[in-house]
């Protein structure tokens, strides 16, 4: 922790070359909140998908000392309900020695003006069953909790099945 109050916070987009790293976030994250078994992304799926001919999503990291100390991985979206784009959060980790530094919240913070920046006008993320964390910061940071929908989805051989009928 010492070593990130003494460093300079800075971000920037992340690269192909940082797949290695955010792939490692992305699994650090899943064990945190007891869900291992769900990270399924390989490096080559972020490569593919994050970095190739039609990405998918961007993600921006946040570094001190020229070390990453958290990522957050999004990408568009777009609400007919509001007429307007918005950002999707899909991911956003803090390492464990970099937390307490208020890096997640000033993460966050880039990324919503770098958005607002570029017209999108609303975040949307959601949280994962027992991360009663990630629940309290964000209610304390003024998103609120929708209580009119249920996410559903349909997934490998029910997509498959779904498809092909």
């Amino acid at each position: 922790m010492a070593e990130t109050e003494k460093s300079e916070l800075s971000f920037r987009l992340a690269v192909r070359e940082d797949c290695a790293a955010i792939l490692a976030a992305l699994k650090l994250l899943a064990q945190s909140i007891g869900v291992s078994e769900r990270c399924e992304s390989t490096l080559q799926d972020l490569e593919i998908h994050g970095f190739g001919d039609k990405p998918q999503f961007t993600v921006m990291l946040a570094e001190t000392g020229g070390k990453m100390a958290g990522m957050c991985l999004y990408f568009p979206m777009f609400s007919t309900w509001l007429g307007k784009p918005g950002l999707y959060i899909q991911d956003i980790y803090v390492h464990e020695a970099c937390r307490n530094a208020k890096i997640g919240e000033k993460l966050l913070r880039h990324v919503s003006r770098i958005g607002r920046e570029e017209g999108y006008a609303y975040l949307r993320l959601t949280v994962d069953e027992g991360n009663e964390g990630g629940a309290r910061f964000y209610s304390n940071h003024g998103f609120i909790r929708s209580d009119d929908e249920y996410i559903y989805k349909l997934i490998g051989p029910a997509f498959d099945a779904f498809c092909d009928a």
